[in-house]
């Protein structure tokens, strides 16, 4: 994203089957990296659970459910960014 747009370095993109397992996903995420001390700046979409956000600066978690983000598409919408695949380890 830094190419583009100069408040985030990454944006990055998961989903979840539904409401519960984007929350999961999220708590997941946030549990690991409070660990290491790193807390989002702001987090956004708990109640809903359709597109949690969490804003960690150089790094933007979007957690969406299938249909949202189909809907929203960023994927097309930044599709002049460099991407890059992640891999999910267990």
């Amino acid at each position: 994203m830094r190419a583009v747009r100069d408040y985030t370095d990454f944006f990055v993109l998961a989903t979840g089957k539904n409401p519960r397992q984007t929350h999961a996903i999220h708590e997941e995420v946030l549990g690991r990296l409070k660990a290491e001390r790193l807390l989002p700046r702001s987090t956004s979409g708990l109640p809903e659970g359709t597109w949690i956000v969490d804003d960690y600066l150089d790094v933007v978690l979007h957690v969406f459910t299938p249909e949202t983000r189909e809907h929203y598409r960023l994927e097309d919408l930044w599709n002049d960014v460099p991407k890059l695949e992640a891999v999910a380890t267990a």
